[in-house]
């Protein structure tokens, strides 16, 4: 702990944590056809998870659009995310609602952000 003094109040800095929950490891299952991948990735290692899907998954037909959620092949059943991630945001709803999803676990994989809110997920991908 750092601390300085301006004559009238003390000021206390702490130090980063070095496993502060932008350096955690993320883990979650990832399942495609049936076969279940166990996924190991940080914070802001993709710019979303679509991109970190078709990394670690090598799905070629995946997120035709490249992630701005008008396309739908991206789509994912995704149980047990948290935090800021359960909120469906930008073109999400209504992109879903044109292909008939309406499952409150249905996703765009593109609108998810790496974070820890995926920790302990089950992403299943589904098809068009």
């Amino acid at each position: 702990m750092l601390y300085y003094s301006n004559k009238k109040n003390l000021h206390f800095h702490l130090k980063p944590n070095p496993l502060s929950e932008k350096h955690q490891p993320i883990h979650f299952t990832a399942i495609d056809n049936g076969h279940k991948t166990a996924v190991t990735c940080h914070h802001g290692s993709h710019p979303n998870l679509m991109f970190l899907l078709k990394d670690k998954l090598g799905l070629d037909y995946f997120g035709e659009c490249g992630g701005v959620g008008r396309c739908a092949t991206c789509v994912v059943d995704a149980i047990g995310i948290k935090g800021k991630s359960i909120i469906k945001e930008r073109n999400e709803p209504a992109t879903l609602s044109k292909m008939g999803y309406d499952d409150e676990t249905t996703r765009l994989s593109c609108q998810l952000f790496v974070t820890a809110d995926l920790e302990g997920a089950v992403i299943t991908i589904l098809e068009e």
